[in-house]
């Protein structure tokens, strides 16, 4: 691509878009960072090529900071139920803000949290998801849902961002 990786040229645009502000009638509005489509398409297609090398069929969702799907592939054979599966894992890493497995451990170790469960019909509390940031600013989330464990779903979205964006 021109212009660099295409995790610089992401990084740049978040940061520069996060200092500067839009002035509305003398009022300075802030500038939030955003998920660009080709992003979520190829994080989306990253996790499922990566899974697919290792042998599973899955489903794979990227959505934005506000929990809205950017992007949703299901690989050729993946179970009908790993689509919904993968959009509420990266529903509930981006609206969280952690990591679906860790949730899933502070709640076997919490119980009292369990209630996290029932804030919102999209939460699920299965490994597999996990947050997206840049700059440290929240982007969204990557749900994957099909492989034997969310320990695998979990590693093929690992692989995804650090393919599509880079080391942390």
């Amino acid at each position: 691509m021109r212009n660099g990786h295409p995790a610089l040229r992401l990084a740049a645009t978040l940061t520069a878009s996060l200092t500067a502000s839009l002035s509305v009638h003398g009022a300075d509005l802030p500038r939030a960072p955003y998920l660009p489509l080709a992003t979520a398409q190829a994080l989306a297609n990253a996790a499922l090529e990566r899974c697919a090398a290792d042998g599973y069929a899955v489903s794979a969702a990227v959505v934005d900071a506000a929990g809205v799907t950017r992007a949703l592939l299901r690989a050729d054979h993946a179970g009908p139920h790993t689509l919904e599966s993968s959009r509420r894992k990266a529903f509930t890493s981006a609206s969280l803000g952690r990591p679906t497995a860790e949730l899933a451990e502070l709640i076997k170790r919490m119980p009292e949290v369990a209630g996290l469960r029932d804030m919102h019909p999209s939460i699920l509390i299965l490994g597999g998801g996990l947050p997206l940031r840049v700059g440290g600013e929240r982007l969204g989330g990557i749900g994957v849902g099909g492989a034997p464990g969310g320990d695998l779903d979990q590693a093929c979205a690992q692989a995804a961002i650090a393919q599509v964006l880079g080391p942390p």
